[in-house]
């Protein structure tokens, strides 16, 4: 199993759910806990990976239709929102019949799932599961990956790594310096970056993109730079 949390809202964490699903060769399940901001019948990330990787199963526990934290969006509903150990005891029973199950978060790590308090992070230690973080490439996110990996080694989680969400069209030099810089700063392996447009491809071409993007401990062939300037991506997907 594989959490996948983000260092914040909108840094990619569908599309980077839905390319390590598609790097991988087994049968892969995904599951989202909680998802705001849709109604009913209107498509939500768990339908989005579906799209972009057919076969791949998803459950999604809990739709709320304002888009605000989920604890938050719950309580605007009269409900109390997902609880860890129902989210953990879902990805168990999709791990049953899939060779990879991916829990994919709302929002950042520590974002609240229930009134009680209930966090990803705990849906991670419910699991004894690895977290990957989403992270953005350019300025500020050495300082919220910092935090968001402190933030898992202080609640004894292990990381597998990050993984930039978006790349951008053309990577500035600050983007250039993180691609560097993340480890370091971090303490975990980059593995992979994600070029600006991914998610508008079609499955096949996504999983090209997959591969491409994501380094072999998630199933592709990117390797991460070793000094700034380098970026092994890519080129960014037009429509």
């Amino acid at each position: 199993m594989l959490v996948v949390a983000g260092t914040g809202t909108g840094v990619g964490k569908t599309a980077v759910t839905a390319a390590v699903a598609a790097a991988h060769r087994g049968r892969t399940a995904v599951l989202k806990p909680a998802q705001t901001g849709a109604v009913p019948g209107e498509a939500g990330d768990a339908d989005e990976v579906a799209h972009l990787v057919p076969g791949t199963a998803v459950c999604e526990l809990a739709r709320y239709p304002d888009p605000l934290a989920p604890a938050t969006a719950a309580r605007r509903v009269g409900r109390a929102g997902v609880r860890a150990a129902d989210a953990a005891d879902a990805a168990r029973a999709l791990a049953r019949e899939n060779d990879l199950v991916l829990v994919e978060g709302a929002g950042g790590l520590l974002v609240r799932l229930h009134a009680a308090g209930d966090t990803l992070a705990d849906v991670a230690a419910e699991l004894g599961a690895p977290v990957l973080l989403v992270v953005r490439a350019g300025l500020g996110t050495l300082n919220d990956t910092a935090l968001a990996a402190e933030a898992v080694a202080a609640r004894g989680l292990a990381c597998a790594g990050t993984v930039i969400g978006n790349l951008g069209v053309r990577p500035d030099l600050a983007v250039r310096c993180n691609l560097a810089d993340l480890p370091e700063v971090s303490g975990l392996p980059l593995l992979g970056a994600l070029p600006e447009g991914a998610p508008a491809c079609r499955p096949r071409a996504f999983a090209e993109v997959a591969q491409a993007a994501l380094a072999p401990p998630l199933g592709g062939r990117w390797r991460a730079p070793r000094r700034p300037g380098r970026v092994p991506v890519p080129e960014p997907v037009v429509r």
